[in-house]
């Protein structure tokens, strides 16, 4: 990682049936305050609180971007919901990925059906953004917030840059059965353990071994919430790197 942080606001779409807007206010948990363009937690952290009506595509998408099945009643409220909640706050590093867990469980107990995050195009029901808020581990910081993306030759990460790293990518054949490795990987980094830049090695006493190199920036606009001002990483093999050598 480099001294210099770049910019990141996370942004989170929390889709509720609520009839009006006290509807919402009246079951917003204590200490928590909605002032008119601001959602303001119990440490005094404001995040921008932005109302959107709902669109004819969001549920669609909302339901085929879960991570795991949102619930039968979630769904049904996404389905009919009268109001995305937007929530813009920080990014770029572990405790502000935890700050928008916080922000977004508010909302879910207020009655918000589950979480969409834009930065990665995953969405959790609200359940389990509740239980994943609740733990606030490193693990659960990154299962809520990266996801993986498979092409034809790659498997490659979205949403890094909410905890302050990289995407990272890998080929398949690099994977040996399955994504664990990846995720391995991501788990280790996101909990500081095993620090990730151009040159370091990733080395398993009993598993697969790699090598961190740079590789070309994503494709995403620089405006767009999941372009990552970090940059990428491409997971090279040992094995590779010393056949390159």
């Amino acid at each position: 990682m480099t001294d210099t942080f770049p910019s990141v606001v996370t942004t989170l779409r929390i889709p509720g049936d609520w009839a009006h807007p006290g509807a919402l206010i009246e079951r917003m948990p204590e200490g928590y305050r909605l002032t008119g363009e601001l959602l303001v937690l119990p440490d005094g952290t404001e995040i921008e609180f932005v109302p959107m009506p709902p669109d004819g595509q969001f549920a669609e998408v909302f339901a085929s971007s879960c991570r795991q099945p949102a619930t039968d009643e979630e769904l049904a409220v996404v389905g009919r919901y009268s109001v995305n909640i937007g929530l813009n706050g920080p990014g770029g590093s572990l405790d502000a990925a935890r700050t928008m867990l916080e922000a977004g469980a508010a909302i879910v107990k207020a009655g918000g059906a589950g979480v969409f995050i834009d930065n990665s195009a995953l969405a959790h029901g609200g359940e389990l953004w509740l239980e994943m808020a609740e733990d606030g581990s490193p693990d659960a910081v990154s299962y809520a917030f990266v996801s993986m993306m498979r092409s034809e030759r790659e498997l490659k990460t979205i949403g890094m840059h909410v905890l302050g790293y990289p995407d990272l990518i890998i080929r398949h054949e690099d994977l040996e059965a399955d994504a664990d490795t990846l995720v391995e990987v991501i788990r280790d980094v996101s909990s500081g353990e095993k620090p990730l830049d151009d040159g370091h090695l990733i080395c398993d006493e009993h598993g697969p071994r790699f090598q961190a190199k740079s590789a070309p920036p994503d494709d995403w606009p620089i405006e767009s919430s999941v372009h990552n001002p970090f940059g990428r990483l491409k997971l090279v093999s040992i094995k590779d790197v010393a056949e390159e050598n």
